[in-house]
């Protein structure tokens, strides 16, 4: 009896590991087919055999389940989850080639997902699928980046912080070699994915002119993110800590100074700011975009003097600077306040009487000042209703009838309904 018994047991382990060997070659089998309801149902009965099944077959049977939750319609967030949770249990060394090449096919879903997610403004589920792509690939560190910015988008202070910091921890820079040729046939400087490939190119003599280029870093943004999310938070302090060690490392950075510069005017420390952006000008002095900065915060400290050397300096750094010249136009007619009230002021005597006729003079001359401004933001923007609406102002103010009746019917036309 006892012999027997031993027996039967030893039938029954036989019988469990052919079922094993059975249901997952079925399921290997209608998955590449592509049979996806059959190959259900051949995991779902390995699955009742989990319990004793080997080692080797276990793994396989998680490696099958997460191409069959994969594969089986269109994944949504919820059944891709379930396929990396079974591929992480898939973990005989037998399986390991096929691992890689599941999680590849993840990644391409989880990253093709979240850039068409980005795509229609869906900037939470974005950066969920971003952030799932790197924790399956902590490798590649790029997806962090855009999950962490995709959440800044979403308004997810906090969760950005916690990814820009890691980010910032793990020295990330986002710096990648480009390889750039011309095309022959258009003159068009094409980027290659890989230099092999570029290299193809040119040996094929469809190309010509081979460059190296490297893209700049996004340590500055990660920083100035990092920054900028503490500053929200009302912390200035740790804010300017975050600035303080990414210039220790890069003092020469541009972006960082800007940087620095942005974070000092977020906490409304214009003199800081200023202070900041005259260091910049002297690292860049030919950028119009510093000397327009400087002169919107000498207008905010009612620099008049200054605001207009910056504005003119940026107009002539880019003549088409059209925010420059409204800018511009909007400092010289912001004097006809403080000439108003002077007016108001005055009695009817004889004297008074002469004053508020220089303060007429001295209030037109503004307008006569600020006209070539406005025009020469009209001419960039033809429709630009608000510089055509002021210069129907002016004119009419003036006495130029014909202009004030040509800027009248413009700034009609133009006006939003």
């Amino acid at each position: 009896m006892k012999k027997y018994f031993v027996l039967l047991i030893a039938l029954t382990l036989g019988f469990s590991v052919v079922a094993q060997k059975k249901e997952i070659k079925t399921a290997a089998k209608e998955l590449d087919k592509g049979n996806y309801e059959k190959a259900g149902v051949a995991l779902d009965a390995a699955e009742a055999l989990l319990g004793s099944m080997d080692e080797k077959y276990k793994s396989q049977y998680y490696l099958y389940r997460s191409m069959y939750y994969l594969n089986n319609g269109e994944p949504d967030f919820s059944t891709i989850k379930k396929s990396i949770e079974a591929l992480k249990l898939a973990t005989a060394p037998a399986q390991e080639q096929g691992v890689k090449n599941q999680t590849q096919n993840i990644k391409v879903i989880l990253v093709n997902k979240a850039s068409s997610l980005l795509q229609t403004d869906e900037y939470v589920a974005s950066s969920d699928y971003f952030e799932s792509a790197y924790k399956l690939a902590p490798n590649d560190t790029v997806y962090l980046f855009y999950a962490a910015s995709t959440a800044v988008n979403a308004k997810l202070y906090d969760r950005s912080l916690v990814m820009y910091e890691e980010l910032r921890s793990l020295g990330y820079t986002g710096i990648e070699q480009n390889f750039l040729a011309t095309n022959k046939e258009t003159q068009v400087e094409e980027q290659f994915g890989s230099e092999m490939l570029r290299n193809l190119s040119l040996k094929a003599k469809t190309h010509i002119n081979p460059k190296d280029e490297k893209t700049k870093s996004k340590f500055p943004e990660i920083i100035k993110n990092i920054a900028l999310i503490y500053v929200q938070n009302g912390d200035n302090e740790k804010a300017l800590q975050a600035m303080a060690v990414a210039r220790a490392e890069a003092p020469e950075d541009l972006n960082l100074l800007l940087t620095e510069a942005n974070v000092y005017y977020s906490m409304g420390n214009s003199e800081k700011f200023k202070e900041l952006l005259e260091v910049a000008i002297q690292k860049d002095p030919e950028n119009p975009e510093l000397q327009y900065n400087l002169g919107v915060i000498s207008t905010d400290t009612n620099d008049f003097e200054s605001a207009k050397k910056y504005y003119l300096r940026a107009i002539e750094l880019k003549s088409d600077y059209i925010n420059a010249y409204i800018n511009l136009a909007a400092l010289i007619l912001g004097q006809e306040e403080s000439i108003l009230e002077e007016m108001n002021k005055l009695g009817s005597s004889a004297a008074d009487d002469r004053k508020y006729d220089e303060l007429k003079e001295k209030r037109n001359q503004l307008y006569l000042d600020a006209i070539p401004y406005l025009e020469s933001a009209f001419n960039i923007d033809p429709n630009n209703y608000q510089a055509s609406k002021t210069l129907a102002n002016i004119f009419s103010a003036v006495g130029d009838t014909d202009k004030y009746k040509e800027f009248k019917a413009i700034s009609d036309a133009l006006e939003p309904k």
